[in-house]
């Protein structure tokens, strides 16, 4: 029995591993693939446990039988745990997959039919001895052959990933095969090349199990090799406030998270039904035709919005899940609380309302101060009684034309003129009339002249026109004109109808030859002029116009 105790002991030991790694750890697809491979290494101390426990040729047969089974399937195990493990998986296709295992399934067969004892032959003694046979020697060539082509997928991984965390879950795995590969040689070495020349040491293949087995599971802990996004993806879906409800094409709930609950009390295997659940809530804008289109449209991307009876508002999304020829396989539904942003929005709809309402009184009182700085600024160069531009204005003005008539030799004209025994007026008729007859006399000017003519009350009862490109013969004519209009004109007072004239003096300039270095010096001049040819008109008679003389 001593030659049982190391076999029955890392048979422990190795399931021991096991459970602890099904209790600790959550199933991937990985801890899967990992748990199988764990099992195929258990097979072999258990297998050799007990062919030595057991009298019975037949038994110890199939138990060597079944730990040599064992061993032919962890090469190919290896092999396809690291390509998972390297994420090179899609090399695993079924026809790649089926040629990979070809060789390891031809050596089981082997191993189970062992024809003519060409695998191992038992001998008789007082412990089960065992002769190898040819069959053997192809099983461990093959083994080894997918160890070997492990290890270059390995060494390839290590060598293009430069992630450091990543290396030494690789580099740790690696010395697990090492370790295995090692002590099956050993064991090959020892109790079966030199089995004649050297004592048998039993547990020399279980030892290299069980050791390159801890490796391993030092780099599921140390390094957390195994698959974790899909453990992560499970508990995001589980742990978010949106509720999500997964449902085939017949709505059978296939998986609903803890969010779901708050909005659908349903459970993995319900049957969903969506009109039963909006049954309530017909009445809400949108819901029937969101129902129609659910109905009839369920490869459609759906959504809407909707007012529970606890007054909260939920986004409800339809998402079709479809295969490769776009058939409707299931659904997502997820549900939204939107309560806290609807009030946002509802609050910032308010103030946006409110922020619109004082635009529109902000744009009211900007109007209004354009109309009035329209106003002032009109008032600033107009004249109050009579509209007509005020003399700083036509000052202003002057300046400005007078430079550009003179550097492009543009003739124009200007007169100054007044009404005639004005303050006769105002003792006879009083000033209201007096102010009557000063505007109807701006009018009667202003009905004469052109609409590039500018008409300026200079002061009183004295007003001055600007006529840009006028020469002399032009002013004098449109001069007769306008004392002949107001000559015409007859003013409604309380006693009788006034009549009056004016007398003006005109000025115009076409002699461009000189040089006007000052403009304000040489308005001052033409002023002079026609002032003295407006008072030469008054000496002479009134209700006439001369023509002013410049130097």
């Amino acid at each position: 029995m001593g030659l049982l105790w190391p076999d029955l002991l890392l048979f422990i030991s190795l399931f021991i591993l096991f459970a602890c790694v099904i209790a600790f750890n959550r199933l991937t697809l990985t801890h899967k693939l990992y748990l199988a491979f764990h099992f195929l290494m258990m097979l072999w101390p258990l297998g050799q446990l007990a062919a030595n426990i057991t009298d019975y040729p037949h038994y110890q047969n199939f138990f060597i039988q079944l730990s040599f089974v064992a061993v032919g399937l962890i090469g190919p195990g290896w092999l396809c745990f690291v390509l998972f493990l390297t994420q090179r998986s899609s090399m695993l296709k079924p026809a790649r997959l089926a040629a990979m295992l070809a060789p390891a399934l031809v050596c089981i067969a082997g191993v189970i039919w062992n024809p003519n004892h060409l695998f191992f032959e038992m001998l008789a003694g007082d412990q089960p001895m065992r002769k190898y046979g040819p069959l053997f020697w192809v099983l461990s060539i093959v083994q080894y052959a997918y160890l070997f082509f492990t290890l270059i997928q390995m060494f390839h991984e290590l060598k293009n990933d430069t992630s450091v965390h990543r290396r030494k879950q690789l580099a740790t795995t690696l010395i697990g095969m090492f370790v295995l590969s090692g002590f099956s040689m050993l064991d090959l070495l020892v109790n079966v090349l030199l089995k004649d020349y050297l004592p048998v040491v039993p547990g020399l293949m279980s030892l290299g199990i069980l050791l390159s087995d801890i490796c391993f599971i030092l780099a599921i802990y140390r390094f957390g090799m195994f698959d974790i996004l899909s453990m992560a993806q499970q508990d995001i879906f589980e742990h978010m406030t949106m509720g999500i409800v997964v449902v085939d094409d017949n709505g059978k709930v296939l998986e609903a998270n803890r969010g779901s609950g708050s909005f659908a009390n349903v459970t993995k295997g319900d049957h969903f039904e969506m009109e039963k659940f909006l049954a309530s809530l017909h009445s809400q804008e949108g819901v029937g035709e969101f129902l129609y289109r659910y109905r009839h449209y369920p490869q459609e991307r759906l959504q809407t919005e909707l007012t529970l009876h606890d007054q909260r508002h939920v986004s409800i999304q339809i998402s079709p899940v479809l295969d490769h020829t776009k058939a409707v396989l299931g659904r997502i539904i997820t549900f939204h609380d939107v309560t806290e942003l609807r009030k946002l929005v509802d609050e910032m709809n308010r103030k946006n309302e409110a922020l619109h309402e004082r635009n529109l009184e902000l744009i009211t009182i900007q109007d209004e101060l354009y109309r009035v700085n329209q106003k002032l600024e009109q008032m600033a160069i107009t004249d109050s009684l009579t509209g007509c531009y005020n003399r700083r204005f036509l000052m202003q003005q002057l300046e400005h034309e007078v430079l550009l008539n003179l550097r492009y030799r543009i003739p124009f004209s200007i007169f100054l003129f007044d009404i005639d025994f004005f303050k006769h007026v105002n003792d006879r008729y009083g000033h209201l009339a007096g102010d009557e007859v000063i505007r109807r006399t701006a009018e009667i000017v202003k009905s004469q002249l052109r609409r590039t003519d500018i008409l300026a009350r200079y002061g009183g009862e004295e007003f001055t026109v600007y006529l840009p490109h006028t020469n002399r013969e032009q002013a004098e004519h449109l001069a007769e004109r306008i004392m002949a209009a107001v000559f015409d004109n007859r003013i409604d007072s309380e006693q009788e109808q006034i009549g009056i004239t004016i007398s003006m003096g005109i000025v115009t300039e076409d002699n461009f030859d000189q040089q006007v270095d000052d403009v304000k010096e040489y308005l001052r001049g033409l002023f002079s002029s026609v002032d003295a040819a407006l008072y030469k008109a008054k000496d002479e008679g009134r209700n006439r116009a001369v023509i002013a003389q410049v130097n």
